[in-house]
């Protein structure tokens, strides 16, 4: 991914100016800055769930509004919001998912995939308890069984440590090391202390728009 020259601003106070970045394969971008910097507004921008912005957007290559069915393929979104069906099992949820990929659910050991996926996040003998009866962390962990079916290049993860457990952060932090080393990208917000061996930062809230990436 590129952004080249971005702009973004929000209840006149200017959020990002002229921001310039590329994200290569292998690599974890961490967005770093206080509560009202424009975090959660810059993912939502580069994901393409928001117009108002100035500047361009590639993805490999291209213009992202020219490639936007195959960039909404390659890319995982997590946001505040788990994303889930409450109505529905976490096995229903995952299925559901992985056909809005394109992914058949008739697919040669989907079944088990799913199965292995939720037994990774804790939630192996509440596959099929309805989402509303779960609690919050264990709603979280219905959407993070994703990272383990959900195929995509690139993760976008938007406090994804949030309602999260000691040994669900660690395990969280080994997926993100491990999708990495695998070739994938993430672009990632948290306050949670981060220690990956290919990790750059990004800065933002340093006043009129600037930013600074280390």
């Amino acid at each position: 991914m590129q952004a080249e020259g971005l702009f973004c601003e929000r209840d006149d106070r200017i959020l990002i100016k002229d921001l310039t970045f590329s994200l290569q394969a292998g690599e974890v971008m961490q967005i770093e800055g206080p509560n009202g910097s424009g975090k959660t507004t810059l993912l939502r921008v580069l994901c393409g769930l928001s117009d108002d912005f100035e500047g361009q957007i590639h993805w490999q290559g291209q213009l992202r509004r020219n490639v936007d069915s195959d960039f909404r393929r390659d890319t995982l979104y997590f946001g505040h919001l788990t994303g889930i069906k409450s109505s529905l099992t976490p096995r229903e949820n995952l299925r559901w998912i992985l056909q809005l990929k394109g992914i058949s659910p008739a697919e040669a050991g989907l079944e088990a995939k799913i199965e292995a996926a939720l037994k990774s996040v804790g939630l192996l003998s509440y596959e099929d308890v309805p989402v509303y009866s779960l609690s919050a962390g264990q709603k979280r962990r219905v959407a993070l069984a994703r990272l383990h079916v959900e195929p995509a290049h690139l993760w976008v993860l938007d406090e994804p440590f949030t309602a999260i457990d000691r040994k669900g952060v660690a395990e969280l932090e080994g997926l993100i090391q491990n999708h990495a080393a695998r070739g994938g990208s993430v672009l990632i917000t948290t306050h949670h202390a981060l220690d990956l061996p290919i990790l750059r930062k990004l800065h933002l809230g340093l006043g009129k728009g600037t930013w600074q990436i280390q």
